[in-house]
């Protein structure tokens, strides 16, 4: 859910104010991390920083991984690595966990649609020959007399339940 500058200028003011950072979630039902990276915000960069989202910038695997060291070697708070670097705490928490998990940074995932494979047989667009030309028609006439067959056996039955019932058919 998106929170407008308003909203968040609102929280901060609130908690500074003298309101307990909890209270203010808890009464807001929003989560404390999310507040507590405002107030941080608001702290080192005033009102601008409210109005900013974090960046649209792309880490490669070893500013990821350096980043992640800070955190689990050094023992930098992940607020403080958020306000540093403009990150979302949960972009910083799904690192982790990739590298937790055993995956590995490195792998690069390619974003939209994946390539074609090479080794895949290509779609023909029309038969060839003639032969193959009556083949395909042939198909395509025996899926549809198999479908005439279930509509007439569906209908059939339909007139007969009408008949058990004492009912006309219709003439549609």
């Amino acid at each position: 859910m998106k929170h407008y500058f308003e909203e968040k200028l609102d929280v901060v003011s609130e908690i500074i104010s003298g309101k307990g950072l909890e209270r203010v979630c808890r009464e807001r039902h929003l989560d404390r991390h999310m507040v507590h990276s405002w107030v941080l915000r608001y702290n080192t960069f005033g009102e601008e920083g409210l109005r900013q989202s974090t960046k649209g910038y792309y880490y490669s695997p070893s500013e990821k991984e350096r980043i992640i060291l800070e955190h689990v070697q050094n023992r930098v708070s992940l607020s403080l690595l958020c306000l540093r670097y403009g990150l979302a705490r949960s972009t910083i928490l799904s690192w982790m966990r990739k590298v937790r998990s055993g995956g590995s940074l490195y792998d690069v995932k390619r974003r939209g649609r994946p390539p074609k494979d090479p080794m895949a047989r290509p779609k023909k667009k029309e038969p060839q020959t003639e032969l193959e030309k009556l083949q395909a028609e042939n198909l395509r006439l025996r899926a549809e007399n198999a479908l005439l067959k279930k509509v007439k056996a569906l209908v059939e039955e339909q007139q007969a339940r009408a008949r058990l019932n004492g009912q006309k058919p219709s003439t549609d």
